[in-house]
């Protein structure tokens, strides 16, 4: 009996038969009726199966088909990854602006969890109002239930990128592949307290001292102010090369 609850607990999606046959291989002599009647009698059964995790991603939602189409219209965000010298993990959440390219935020933290996040947006909605949607990948800090729930009440509509799809969150990447080149790749941080002092530094630069191609070599700060929000009547234009 021992045995067969043994292999049950180690093969939970196999029936009697199948448990029947690696009792027998093990050097057991039961038959095929006994082991029957003993997973009647222990109530065993397969389990259902579990439904697989639904993903939240589709193609529509991918930077190349649902543009910006002004400052505030689409932010994206997404995490990146890093160490302090003594190999403490450092985790970085970025919002950008899709549009007008300005970095809204580059938080730092040991760890990143809903309510940091939620905070972030919470400061960044009251200071420049809420965008009209997010996209992002499928990671699971972005669909979390808090951060969902969160952002519905705010009005903010989400987009989620295709899953295995990262080019379809091309101006987040795009954006990581200037702060590993032009941030971590030449900076070392002695602690995470470190890390969030130089990245508001760097941001800072990023946003109103870098000369940005797509923009016309203006900085996105300069950008920025020449665009109204995107729900107002005027409009500015940017060039399609996300950069």
């Amino acid at each position: 009996m021992e045995a067969m609850l043994e292999l049950v607990g180690r093969h939970p999606r196999y029936g009697y038969r199948r448990i029947w046959v690696l009792l027998v291989r093990a050097g057991w002599r039961v038959n095929r009726k006994r082991v029957s009647r003993l997973w009647k009698a222990q109530g065993l059964r397969v389990p259902r199966k579990i439904r697989k995790k639904t993903r939240l991603g589709q193609l529509a939602n991918g930077c190349s088909r649902y543009r910006a189409e002004g400052k505030d219209h689409v932010w994206c965000w997404d995490f990146i990854h890093d160490r302090t010298t003594s190999g403490s993990t450092l985790k970085v959440l970025s919002v950008l602006d899709e549009y007008t390219r300005e970095c809204l935020a580059l938080e730092v933290g040991r760890s990143m969890g809903s309510r940091e996040v939620i905070g972030v947006l919470a400061e960044l909605v009251e200071v420049r109002g809420a965008p009209g949607h997010i996209r992002s990948d499928n990671g699971p800090e972005f669909i979390a239930g808090a951060i969902r729930d969160w952002l519905a009440g705010a009005g903010v509509g989400t987009l989620y990128v295709e899953p295995g799809s990262p080019w379809e969150n091309g101006y987040a990447e795009s954006f990581h592949s200037r702060v590993r080149d032009e941030f971590l790749g030449v900076e070392e941080f002695a602690s995470v307290t470190e890390a969030k002092v130089l990245a508001g530094q760097w941001r800072r630069e990023y946003n109103h001292e870098r000369p940005h191609s797509s923009l016309g070599y203006k900085t996105p700060a300069e950008y920025g102010e020449l665009c109204p929000r995107h729900d107002s009547a005027a409009r500015c234009r940017v060039e399609d090369t996300i950069g």
